[in-house]
């Protein structure tokens, strides 16, 4: 049984404390929160303790942590926990900084302690099926990936202000996604953006709306484009060309039925909320964690695919500040 305490008692953190409690294999004893009622209140959701980090931390008793506190402070905590002696499974990105997530990954290597980096959306069953038909040679050798990634709405502007910008924020997701599905990382990134969705997200300092286009050093391509804002739902979909065939992911839809008359042909929506369409991604993601921490498997995204991807987010970024390409350092 691995025993587990949770970092963060926010949204993206109740989620990861029903996936924790839900797993035959793993327990959640103890909670903390800058927000002390928060963690107060999901602890006795879930008949554990509400705790500080530093008690959580310092318990031989607790195997692992689950990191979904801010941004800011996921280096520092994964950096703590594992030199604790515990696994660690952190949400992304791993910081807003790639020079500090370097030094990171870089510290953390010394611990021998496994870490995971929460891109949740590798275990996705449809996208995992793109994964495993180009792996076994089903289409012959990747051409042109498209990744489309639109929310339904922008998030606040004070998230906004915090976030680290689009690029690290939202597209982060797709660069992984990007790398998950060509088995190889691009060389090359240029950025476009603007803030047509809410003027106030530009005055932020950040875009709502990008396309990224990547190049690798064999020749393949891959776009792909975000919107803060699709008023239909949220629109996740994957397209991989490759020299002998087409792989495809569409839309999840709130319902299969279609209805056909002399008037057209009219299906649901996609499903509206991140949570509606991953939510056995999540639980796939802890299953593989537990796997990895009581079996000694693979971990299957480790803590440098969570700093490769930092590295191109903030490519994107510069290419976007400067309106030219610019080469990845990773």
């Amino acid at each position: 049984m691995l025993k587990v305490g949770l970092l963060g008692a926010g949204r993206i953190g109740q989620v990861h404390a029903v996936n924790i409690t839900g797993n035959a294999r793993s327990t959640l004893v103890a909670v903390a929160d800058v927000n002390q009622q928060a963690a107060e209140k999901l602890a006795a959701d879930h008949q554990c303790e509400a705790r500080s980090v530093e008690s959580i931390l310092a318990d031989p008793a607790i195997d692992a942590v689950l990191i979904a506190s801010s941004t800011d402070t996921h280096s520092d905590l994964i950096e703590a926990a594992t030199a604790a002696g515990k696994a660690v499974l952190c949400e992304k990105p791993v910081d807003l900084s790639l020079q500090r997530a370097k030094a990171c990954l870089s510290a953390v290597s010394a611990t021998g302690k496994p870490v995971m980096i929460g891109f949740n959306r590798r275990f996705d069953p449809n996208f995992a099926a793109v994964r495993k038909a180009f792996s076994s040679g089903e289409i012959g050798k990747a051409e042109l990936l498209s990744v489309t990634s639109f929310d339904p709405a922008p998030p606040p502007v004070s998230y906004i202000k915090v976030s680290g910008g689009l690029f690290r924020d939202m597209m982060i997701h797709d660069f992984d996604m990007a790398n998950f599905l060509m088995g190889k990382r691009p060389t090359t990134i240029r950025a476009v953006g603007s803030s047509i969705v809410d003027p106030e997200i530009g005055k932020a300092g950040d875009v709502d709306t990008a396309v990224v286009t990547m190049t690798y050093d064999d020749g393949r391509i891959a776009v792909i484009k975000n919107s803060r804002r699709a008023t239909f739902g949220y629109d996740q979909r994957v397209e991989l060309l490759g020299s002998e065939g087409l792989l495809q992911v569409q839309n999840m839809l709130e319902n299969t039925m279609v209805k056909s008359t002399a008037a057209g042909v009219v299906s649901a929506k996609p499903t509206y909320f991140f949570l509606e369409r991953y939510m056995p991604a999540y639980i796939a993601e802890w299953e593989a964690f537990v796997c990895a921490v009581l079996d000694g498997a693979d971990i299957p995204v480790t803590l440098e695919d969570g700093v490769a991807a930092l590295a191109m987010a903030e490519a994107a970024t510069e290419s976007f500040k400067s309106g030219s390409a610019v080469e990845v350092s990773y």
